[in-house]
């Protein structure tokens, strides 16, 4: 019931709800501004007990201040109520306005739920308007200030100083003021969530940082060669940094280097290597140019680095010395394919060099120049590329066979006719030389003469036929040479300068011996094995030293 004294009483409760309200804004964190909401409630709005409620991110509300009661205080703060039994508070009782009034005729059966609550004794009321202690006056705050938006907690009341139920002034006072509050914890909440971004920014950069510092180091100071590059525009490839490491690699300052890209200083044998290697966890081995003119072999990792999540993306290369791992391994390659007495290639090599010229197609197949083009360009009468059955059906020929598509093998094809003319066709001669002699050598002065005649005859064999040309040895006292480009008469020439070559007087010991030597020419022509070339010679070798042998017992 309304007084006469009333309007100076609104007079003096707006002084306190401005005081209060400036409180409010001032607090420096979340925590303070909700103990200054619940204080505000006792302190501005003429109520003993206030309690904020503040909804957590799962939803339910945890008793967040209290003020009023320490003792009341001590036994909710911090506790939690379901989200459901606030929900279901909110909307029993009466409606003023957006506060929720549930007076105690109906909030008995609230008595058990899970909302944390306290209990105030006192006489049952006398009047209409006089509050029970068992009424219940709630007040929600919502995020936008309006019942519309989402809500972010709730300020429960109780017993008002007056002993009455608040009437319309007093209920537009708190209302407004849930309204204030809504704000002044939203803040609170953005000046938290600002804060604690800033702090979280600034570890991140105090990180980034360090791990900048540590990149910075672990880069300088690697034993291993360490380069970052350009990996996109214009300058793509470019070398923008070189660590200590790589320099003294490549005998090159950092200043240097920075004008190279890596195809710049890749060796050319080794540029496809490098152009097919991948950005991003690609590996190569292949071989750098030093400053001296010569290389080195190194082994290249590849990895892609991001200077920014949207800036620009660099590679990181690691360079690995491993020149002296391929020097190992060209050796053991060397020793696995060559003759250790001779340092001459050996059987296998020969056999493996040998099967590389050749093809399965018989010669009498090989397409001329006009039909590798019609076959790589399409059928010379319909310009078709179908070379499926129908194209075996019109042709005569598989696919795969005569028209298969152009390929770049350089087939071989042997000299037409006999030995004794020669049609000018050249081709891939294959000298088969046995030893005469040789045998008397080895019984009669021991292995070790016999090998020094060996190395001494790969010797002159060497000297005697062209860079390119292979000179091998099959083992024992039988080498074979492979000279490519000749005619017959050309092969013929060959096998008389290399004979020639081998006839003179060896020195071993002190001593001067000497060996001769029966040359069988074979032809190898696509179509033959490997196995069939060298047999070929090594048949026409036998018939050379039998025809020899008949011809000094006819001239004794």
């Amino acid at each position: 019931m309304e007084t006469e004294s009333e309007p100076y009483v609104r007079l003096a409760t707006l002084r306190q709800l401005h005081h209060v309200m400036a409180d409010m804004n001032a607090a420096r964190s979340l925590a303070d501004t909700l103990q200054t909401v619940a204080d505000g409630v006792v302190n501005g709005l003429g109520y003993e007990l206030a309690c904020v409620n503040l909804v957590r991110p799962d939803g339910d509300l945890v008793v967040a201040a209290f003020s009023g009661n320490s003792a009341a205080e001590a036994l909710i703060t911090g506790r939690v109520g379901s989200r459901a039994a606030w929900d279901r508070r909110l909307t029993m009782g009466e409606r003023w306005g957006e506060l929720c009034f549930i007076p105690h005729t109906e909030g008995w059966i609230l008595d058990e739920d899970d909302v944390p609550q306290w209990f105030t004794d006192g006489p049952p009321p006398r009047f209409e308007d006089e509050w029970h202690p068992s009424d219940r006056l709630f007040a929600p705050m919502f995020a936008t200030g309006a019942a519309g938006g989402e809500l972010i907690g709730v300020i429960s009341v109780d017993r008002p100083r007056n002993g009455r139920i608040p009437g319309a002034w007093g209920r537009e006072a708190l209302q407004m003021y849930a309204f204030q509050a809504a704000i002044a914890i939203s803040n609170a909440r953005l000046r938290a969530n600002m804060q604690r971004a800033l702090v979280r920014l600034e570890r991140e950069q105090q990180a980034l940082r360090a791990s900048e510092e540590s990149f910075r180091q672990a880069f300088e100071y690697a034993p291993s060669g360490m380069a970052i590059a350009e990996l996109g525009g214009d300058d793509r490839g470019r070398i923008l940094r070189t660590n200590d490491a790589l320099c003294r690699l490549l005998g090159r300052p950092a200043s240097a280097m920075r004008r190279y890209s890596f195809s710049d200083l890749v060796h050319p044998e080794d540029i496809g290597t490098l152009l097919r290697t991948s950005a991003e966890g690609g590996r190569a081995e292949l071989r750098l140019g030093r400053r001296d003119g010569t290389y080195v072999w190194v082994s290249l990792r590849n990895s892609v680095v991001a200077d920014a999540a949207d800036g620009p993306r660099f590679l990181l290369t690691h360079v690995e010395d491993i020149e002296e791992r391929k020097r190992r391994e060209l050796h053991l390659a060397h020793r696995a394919s060559h003759d250790s007495l001779t340092g001459l290639p050996n059987s296998a090599e020969l056999r493996s060099r040998l099967s590389a010229r050749l093809c399965r197609r018989p010669q009498e197949q090989l397409p001329s120049a006009v039909d590798s083009l019609d076959a790589a360009y399409g059928d010379p009468i319909g310009h078709d590329f179908d070379y499926g059955p129908a194209a075996l059906h019109r042709t005569g020929h598989a696919a795969g066979g005569l028209y298969e598509g152009f390929d770049h093998h350089v087939h071989v094809a042997a000299p037409g006719g006999d030995e004794t003319t020669d049609d000018g066709t050249k081709g891939l001669a294959v000298l088969f030389c046995d030893l005469d002699g040789f045998k008397s050598i080895n019984d009669r002065f021991g292995h070790n003469a016999g090998d020094a005649v060996l190395i001494e005859v790969a010797r002159r064999l060497t000297s005697g036929v062209r860079d390119g040309d292979t000179v091998a040895r099959l083992g024992g006292d039988e080498f074979v040479v492979l000279a490519d480009g000749l005619g017959r008469a050309d092969a013929q020439d060959l096998a008389v300068r290399l004979r020639n070559a081998i006839i003179p007087p060896i020195r071993v010991d002190g001593r001067a011996v000497r060996v001769g030597a029966s040359f069988g020419i074979g032809w190898a022509h696509c179509g033959m094995t490997a196995e069939e070339v060298l047999q070929s010679a090594d048949q026409r070798m036998y018939v050379e030293k039998r025809s020899r042998a008949k011809q000094h017992r006819r001239a004794g």
